[in-house]
């Protein structure tokens, strides 16, 4: 691919980057397929509604129209051949595949890892620790590289692939860079990977065996003006923000993330839960959530959303729902977090939205006894939960002691990765030395010292 720099700088004069991907075809060997669009009709601001072209370039800083009062994220707008043929699909099937015609790619064109339902596991133990007897766990650690990313790559990839980009690109420090790279490894794209050196080591790993390019930077925050360069100068099809205030991931890859809510639906029972906790930082995943099951509602199959509740570190949501206006708080890093994947201290507006549209609450978890919940959690119900996705259930827990959520209520907490991802950033290692000897005994002995086991 060639490029010549003094035509992309002029198609970006003045900030402006609300271009039709058409526009970038004399920048390579060859052209973009754009006519594979029709399932979008235009992209929308989620604030004033202002639409754009289909095939607009995504800006990381959102709608021109709204960033100076609140920078606002995009979303997809269905063409009405796409809304007409919508069908509930119903009955059996596993696949994420079966919603199609919820999401802006057809089947044939999804680039797909074997994806399929996750588990929707009643959380009967611990439920009853705190006193919340139909609390249920999505395990989202259940998808093809363990994590929920997979379900935004599997859009994201798929649309990129399907208008002809070359390589995609992301500033993560995990599991949003080991999903985007293997799904571009699945549809044979190059996959750039921005990272921080702070970033867990396992979780780099992994990114690194799906093939991806991984560029580790000194410090987190010079990700974004080189994927910004990488998307203006070489037309790199960046799936994550690289401006701030962030307003979002892609719009199109979020579009992936509704169908957490047509399986919660399903799962169920066709009925939709009083309330789903989800670890939250930029709100991707609380954005589309709520569009899935405005979908349901739509569609006459559900009366009412959700109420969201997005389990935050720092608590830019919390601050943000207690004041007037569309502003989002930013707010102090008054500590270290091991919960890297949502250490955001300033959320966005469409996670502002989805919670105000729902009804729902933020609450600030912080790091307080995390790494005894997660254990718990293990311990009483086999699930080891990412640290970060363990918010959800401190979240629930909080809301629960308060008096939010009622008894009777179904509580959906989002576990959004495994426990094995970070291991290295939540393993404490004791130190001690134990001079076991090799006879029952002696494991007697230590099992007695260690866990106060004594066989009956």
């Amino acid at each position: 691919m060639t490029f010549d720099r003094r035509y992309v700088d002029s198609l970006f004069e003045a900030g402006s980057r609300e271009l039709p991907l058409a526009s970038l075809a004399p920048l390579m060997e060859g052209t973009m397929t754009v006519s594979a669009l029709e399932k979008i009709a235009a992209l929308a601001c989620i604030r004033c509604a202002r639409r754009y072209p289909a095939g607009s370039v995504i800006d990381s800083r959102g709608c021109p129209a709204c960033r100076a009062v609140a920078p606002s994220n995009l979303q997809v707008v269905y063409s009405e051949e796409s809304l007409t043929a919508r069908r509930w699909p119903g009955g059996a099937g596993q696949r994420w595949s079966r919603y199609e015609n919820f999401l802006p790619v057809s089947a044939a064109e999804m680039v797909s890892l074997g994806e399929e339902t996750t588990p929707l596991v009643l959380g009967q133990r611990i439920g009853e620790s705190i006193r919340c007897p139909q609390l249920f766990f999505k395990q989202e650690s259940r998808n093809p590289t363990w994590s929920h990313k997979d379900r935004f790559s599997f859009v994201a990839v798929s649309h990129a692939r399907k208008i002809g980009a070359r390589t995609v690109a992301t500033a993560s420090t995990g599991n949003a860079g080991a999903s985007l790279a293997a799904y571009a490894a699945k549809a044979g794209l190059p996959c750039v990977v921005l990272t921080s050196q702070a970033a867990s080591g396992l979780m780099t790993e992994q990114i690194k065996r799906y093939g991806a390019m991984v560029v580790p930077l000194p410090e987190g925050r010079q990700r974004w003006p080189v994927l910004e360069e990488g998307v203006r100068r070489l037309g790199w099809y960046a799936t994550s923000p690289f401006a701030a205030p962030v307003i979002g991931s892609h719009p199109v890859g979020i579009e992936g993330y509704k169908t957490i809510a047509y399986e919660v639906y399903e799962q169920l029972g066709d009925k939709v839960p009083e309330w789903i906790v989800v670890p939250t930082a930029y709100g991707d995943v609380l954005a589309g959530i709520f569009r899935g099951f405005q979908d349901l509602v739509d569609l006459g199959l559900a009366a009412k959303t959700p109420k969201l509740v997005a389990a935050e570190i720092y608590g830019s949501l919390v601050h943000s729902l207690g004041q007037a206006g569309d502003a989002v708080a930013e707010v102090e890093r008054d500590h270290d977090t091991r919960a890297i994947s949502i250490w955001c201290v300033q959320s966005s507006f469409q996670a502002l939205q989805a919670l105000r549209a729902s009804g729902g609450q933020a609450v600030r978890v912080g790091d307080n006894d995390l790494i005894n919940l997660q254990n718990e959690l293990a311990r009483t119900e086999g699930i080891l939960g990412e640290l970060s996705s363990v918010t959800a259930l401190a979240a629930a827990r909080e809301l629960r002691e308060r008096g939010d959520i009622k008894a009777d209520d179904t509580v959906v907490c989002l576990l959004t990765g495994s426990g094995m991802k970070d291991l290295d950033l939540t393993t404490v290692p004791d130190g001690s030395v134990h001079g076991l000897e090799g006879n029952l005994t002696s494991a007697l002995s230590y099992l007695a010292q260690e866990y106060g086991y004594v066989p009956s």
